[in-house]
């Protein structure tokens, strides 16, 4: 029977297979495990958030800035390791700002987005002088009451709801009506009356869209937000300092998921830089990604604990559930449920004959992390392992439900 996903396709250079085990770098899953001691658990390979990140270095242009958004995997480790390898941060909280001031990240390459940021957050923002990307008029109103009672500046830039959305996107965050940003057509006049003291404008956040893996619908959403970014600096007090213009750069998950093509972006991207460098002379620009980087370095690993048939269907039980992985279960901005890329690490490329299902151990039928699937047929004490979970896994899900254990988290 043949496999639900082509491991090939999707897994890094540093995930391979020896004797149909998988190895993570030097180390077989079994070695790995023992070492570790503990089970379920994350583990994300340095090598392989590196090979990301490099790819988008040999096809992006050089001058464009690579951000990391913190909230596709915030694990301090991980957050502390990143400020040595990308040109900067991107937080939507408190916590992630705090971390990200932790690191060596200069906080001049900072910024912090979302909707309904506390007071503390935006004096904690403008203290530690970070970019702020403002979501409302409201919220303007509160920076300049803040920075005027402190007597400082803060860094303002106007975080755009463009009347356009990434098409084929998994999760779209722009066009219509949105808790995200500022309407594009109301932007001339919140610039027009930009306040006179101690709110400095440097520029523009415009996001469209995440998860997707469509290089056209990615070009022809950048075309539209580099006219969209030159047409409102018109109305702006000066000229904007940087234009950031959003990520949306997918990871193939399901079986007919195929990679993004990165060349065409990239290509566009130059093409739009030099049409744009004498209405925008100023701006620096900047691709802000998350789960690109590090969404393939990651896997989950649990054990079979149980193994059962009921009315003719195969289950495989593991000790660990969607309190882990909410993502795989189908709950974290799916549509229609998918399974995610699942395995039997100790029988890799083993024909996979059997259709199970693996569920978890909570007392609730939600907890499934792979659906009437091909797998090779397993033994209690085996491990499972779920691909593609280096973003929105640990983080994402709900630690506490049910009151069983936490999972771990390695970086190695």
């Amino acid at each position: 029977m043949p496999s639900s996903h082509n491991f090939n396709k999707i897994l890094p250079k540093e995930f391979t297979v020896k004797n149909h085990e998988l190895y993570i770098g030097s180390k077989s899953i079994t070695q790995l495990m023992s070492d570790l001691g503990s089970l379920p658990c994350y583990i994300y390979h340095k090598n392989s958030i590196l090979e990301q990140i490099a790819k988008l270095r040999t096809y992006l242009p050089k001058s464009i800035a690579l951000h990391y958004a913190i909230k596709a995997n915030p694990m301090p480790q991980l957050i502390q390791y990143l400020a040595h390898q990308v040109d900067g941060f991107d937080v939507a909280s408190e916590h992630e700002l705090k971390m990200a001031l932790n690191t060596t990240m200069s906080r001049q390459d900072m910024s912090f987005a979302g909707p309904g940021k506390s007071l503390a957050e935006l004096r904690l923002a403008i203290k530690n002088e970070v970019l702020i990307n403002c979501e409302s008029k409201i919220e303007l109103q509160r920076i300049e009451k803040i920075a005027k009672s402190e007597k400082l500046n803060a860094r303002v830039s106007i975080r755009v709801n463009p009347d356009y959305s990434l098409k084929a996107s998994g999760m779209k965050m722009g066009g219509g009506a949105q808790q995200f940003g500022i309407d594009a057509e109301q932007v001339p006049q919140l610039l027009k009356n930009w306040p006179q003291s101690h709110v400095n404008f440097e520029g523009f956040h415009i996001f469209s869209g995440s998860q997707n893996l469509n290089a056209k619908s990615i070009i022809e959403c950048q075309n539209q937000t580099f006219e969209l970014a030159a047409n409102l600096s018109e109305y702006a007090p000066n000229a904007p300092k940087m234009i950031n213009i959003g990520g949306g750069f997918g990871i193939p998950y399901f079986p007919k998921d195929a990679p993004l093509e990165l060349e065409p972006i990239g290509e566009n991207l130059k093409l739009q830089l030099e049409k744009f460098k004498k209405r925008l002379p100023q701006a620096k620009f900047i691709i802000e990604l998350g789960r690109y980087m590090v969404g393939p370095s990651g896997i989950y690993i649990c054990e079979i604990v149980d193994i059962k048939i009921s009315r003719g269907q195969l289950f495989y039980i593991v000790n660990g559930g969607l309190n882990h992985h909410l993502s795989a279960s189908g709950n974290f901005g799916q549509i229609i449920r998918k399974n995610y890329p699942v395995a039997v690490l100790s029988k890799m490329h083993v024909p996979e004959n059997t259709i199970a299902t693996v569920v978890g151990p909570l007392c609730t039928p939600l907890d499934l992390l792979g659906d009437r699937m091909p797998l090779a047929k397993a033994e209690i004490g085996d491990l499972i392992g779920i691909f593609q979970s280096g973003a929105y896994g640990f983080s994402a899900s709900p630690q506490g439900f049910l009151s069983h254990p936490s999972a771990k988290e390695v970086l190695i």
